[in-house]
């Protein structure tokens, strides 16, 4: 059932919430409805209702909800009595997992990253690595980029550009320098070169940083899409200048862009990368930290956690790759679903004066003139059954993150309750 119900709001919600849960809480404030199961590209609420998922759980469902071979391979290690909570100790599922990550990602395309399990999130994958770059180098500063996300803990949101996010801390971030991100000043000027210029120049005051962080396309930030060109040259700025270059792969990587690693495109390989949302393939907590292996420097424990070794994650993990990496196939599919998505967002914009389109492979968005009609767009998306989200500085661009097993007809029927939702909004 797809119908679209009266509006709802947090009142329709069971009032557990509200009366238990923290007022940080925030997605169940726009969908407000009580989802009970899921399944493929698809959220059903407890009334039986029908939502189409172009959000994914922020990236980390690209394989799609309760993916059947991926829940076939958790069940039957679960009914088997497999460990599930192994801190750092050697398990068959961990091995098994690197085995298939060697053999699949890293080998085929030439990588040879040692693999590092930081802890469950993307902010602890980030934690890491500033950490590792720092002890590597003997340097404190990290450069980061405007409009970047990075995470929530301290490390991770001193390289975040978001103010109301870095309000959070409650103290000063400091040891991080934001830079211009690609195409910041709308092509009035050369961004990159300032950054270039300041970093040579004695009297700039910059403190020689032990790292870069970069995404290659800004999610939170806007849907902001580096070019090959910029990245190529950061590249070779951080190489000749003895900078370690951190790509922050948190989001874009398994396959959102098209290729496993979002800056394969690019032809650039970082010193270090960090994975984190859809590595497991089925939405469970686990991240990875890649490090050159020169660049492996850390004493044993000296990073450590409790969940670092979850070991359903990795038997997902280790089905995923072997569901849907072996060959180029999913890949291709993934561009070609992008370009289709970005056709449909294309004709949208030509439509409208005030909205462009943005976006690389299965990431895409809209721009609004209006930073308010775009969450307007949502809510009326919402209301008819459609999940999209915000993002940029100012929420100013509804941001789409299907799953990238979505089907065509599913693609097709979202962008059409998009189209709808843009009309009723303008």
């Amino acid at each position: 059932m797809t119908i679209a119900f009266d509006r709802l709001t947090e009142a329709d919600l069971p009032d557990v919430f509200a009366r238990r849960e923290s007022e940080v809480r925030s997605y169940c404030r726009a969908w407000p409805t009580t989802f009970e199961s899921a399944s493929g590209s698809w959220l059903t609420d407890d009334r039986g209702v029908r939502y189409l998922d172009f959000f994914a759980g922020a990236g980390s469902l690209n394989y799609g909800h309760n993916n059947p071979a991926i829940k076939t391979a958790l069940c039957e290690y679960l009914l088997s009595d497999g460990v599930v909570h192994g801190l750092d100790m050697a398990t068959v599922a961990k091995a098994q997992f690197l085995e298939e990550f060697e053999r699949l990602i890293l080998a085929p395309r030439g990588l040879g990253y040692k693999v590092q399990f930081p802890g469950p999130t993307g902010a602890t994958a980030v934690e890491s690595a500033l950490k590792l770059a720092r002890k590597v180098t003997g340097r404190e500063s990290i450069i980061s980029f405007t409009n970047a996300f990075h995470g929530m803990t301290l490390g991770a949101l001193a390289v975040t550009g978001n103010s109301m996010k870095r309000a959070g801390a409650g103290i000063p971030l400091v040891h991080a320098t934001p830079m211009p991100y690609d195409n910041y000043f709308g092509g009035v000027t050369e961004d990159f070169h300032w950054f270039e210029r300041v970093l040579d120049d004695s009297g700039s005051g910059l403190n020689r940083p032990a790292a870069v962080i970069v995404e290659t396309v800004q999610g939170e930030g806007g849907v902001n899409v580096a070019r090959s060109e910029w990245l190529q040259a950061l590249a070779q700025l951080c190489r000749s200048r003895e900078i370690l270059l951190i790509v922050d792969d948190v989001q874009m990587g398994c396959g959102r862009t098209g290729q496993f690693f979002s800056f394969e495109k690019s032809g650039i390989v970082p010193d270090i990368v960090t994975l984190s949302k859809s590595i497991s393939g089925y939405g469970l907590p686990m991240a990875l930290t890649l490090i050159k292996p020169e660049l492996d420097v850390w004493s044993p424990g000296e990073h450590n956690g409790t969940f670092r070794g979850y070991n359903p994650a990795f038997v997902t993990a280790a089905e995923t790759l072997r569901t849907y990496w072996r060959d180029t196939t999913f890949a291709a599919e993934t561009l070609a679903k992008g370009e289709r998505v970005r056709a449909r967002l294309e004709d949208m914009a030509a439509a409208d004066p005030d909205v462009s389109a943005r976006g690389r492979g299965m990431v895409q968005g809209l721009k609004f003139a209006d930073p308010s009609r775009a969450g307007r767009v949502c809510r009326e998306a919402f209301d008819h059954n459609l999940i999209v989200e915000t993002s940029g500085p100012t929420d100013e661009v509804v941001k789409l993150l299907p799953p990238l097993t979505t089907s065509v007809e599913d693609l097709d029927a979202g962008l059409d309750t998009l189209a709808t939702a843009m009309l009723r909004t303008a």
